[in-house]
């Protein structure tokens, strides 16, 4: 995938939780921090499932445990139970890291290495398309009246008739749930049933000194660190755009729709992508090009207020869009036998999904939510351009 993808609902799901079970940030970013945490938990056990049963049997299986989450998911929410809808997020988050460790190096070593980048950007296209719309789906089906459902909770004197107001509300995320979860089921069984194509990807063997080296090389273990930064950036610029405007004093109607926004910049930013590398760029040139444009909107949101800065935020996604498409295959490149661990130490690093949002929260009441962002943003775009200029180029 193009970006750790899948999660295009946990932004408008922050929201949706922050009224549904009445929580603070800290709380409603539990979201992000579970999805992405699962990534570091199943990268290594995904990459030793993809071994034993192969590519296509891998997606496929892949597929059906994003459908167990997804369900589980709406179930506990419906039952309102968060822990059991955040253990469901944790499933979703195996299933997709399964997908990941599977197709990453799939499409990177599908063709030629110059152009792997141009390939995962065209899923990446196919990926932020469906993100867009789900969303969008979930803020005008689910989330219609949240502003008014949030208002009238808080006016409710009676607990029963608060409580009554909240399960009416946290019910009607149930059926687009199962729906969800019907249709991976059903994408599960065209793959299964497809005639995909089967790649000898190489298979890590037993360790020796040159598996190590292949390992421990500066290529790689930098491009760890760059990936858990990016995967920050990202979902700053996804998920907390909507903590971020109501920081700036936008109302929930329309802070439910910037994830979708967000995600609309970075498809854009993919098909610029595809039209210039490698015909006018090389993949390393457009990712430094990508982290000077994150630093320039960075800034730019640091310094202006209200819409224009909660914009700057959602241009982000424009700059992200071509970092993951060249970051990835870059960090792979000359692994080996070693490529599918590698692949799943660079899935681990998703991780940073976790963390980088977490430290927004926790901070920004103490520094102000445009500082803080800016703190975390602006380095993290430093250090993965420099990754690309200096160790990415070797």
């Amino acid at each position: 995938m193009a970006a750790p993808g899948g999660p295009w609902l946990n932004g408008p799901l922050i929201s949706f939780v922050q009224v549904a079970f009445s929580l603070d940030d800290v709380g409603a970013f539990f979201i992000p921090f579970v999805f992405y945490l699962s990534y570091f938990l199943f990268a290594l056990p995904s990459s030793a499932v993809a071994r034993r049963i192969g590519l296509k049997r891998g997606l496929a299986s892949a597929l059906l445990v994003m459908a167990a989450g997804t369900a589980l998911f709406g179930e506990c929410v419906a039952g309102r139970w968060y822990a059991g809808a955040l253990a469901g997020l944790l499933v979703l988050g195996a299933g997709l890291t399964l997908l990941q460790v599977t197709v990453n190096p799939y499409v990177s070593l599908l063709g030629p290495p110059e152009r792997a980048a141009q390939r995962i950007a065209i899923m990446g296209i196919c990926n932020k398309c469906a993100g867009i719309l789900a969303p969008l789906a979930l803020a005008l089906l689910v989330m219609r009246d949240i502003g008014g459902v949030a208002e009238r909770a808080r006016a409710a004197r009676d607990p029963a008739v608060r409580e009554a107001i909240l399960a009416g509300f946290m019910r009607a995320i149930y059926w687009p749930y199962m729906g969800m979860a019907a249709i991976l089921v059903a994408m599960a069984a065209l793959i299964a049933l497809s005639p995909l194509p089967e790649l000898d990807v190489p298979l890590s063997r037993r360790p020796d000194d040159a598996w190590r080296a292949r390992i421990l090389r500066p290529r790689l273990l930098a491009g760890i660190g760059a990936m858990f930064l990016y995967v920050g950036v990202e979902v700053m610029a996804g998920d907390a755009i909507g903590t971020y405007a109501r920081g700036m004093g936008l109302p929930l109607e329309q802070t439910r729709f910037l994830t979708a926004l967000t995600l609309a910049a970075m498809m854009l930013g993919y098909l610029a992508g595809l039209l210039a590398v490698p015909r006018l760029l090389s993949q390393e040139r457009c990712m430094e090009l990508s982290c000077l444009a994150g630093c320039g909107l960075t800034v730019l949101a640091w310094a202006t207020h209200g819409t224009l800065s909660v914009l700057c935020v959602a241009l982000l996604g424009l700059s992200n869009a071509m970092i993951m498409p060249a970051l990835f295959p870059i960090a792979i490149r000359g692994a080996g036998a070693a490529t599918p661990l590698a692949s799943a130490l660079l899935v681990m690093a998703f991780s940073g999904g976790a963390v980088m949002p977490q430290l927004y929260v926790r901070l920004k009441p103490v520094m102000g939510f445009q500082p803080v962002f800016a703190m975390l943003m602006l380095p993290s775009y430093l250090a993965i351009l420099l990754y690309g200029r200096h160790v990415g180029r070797e």
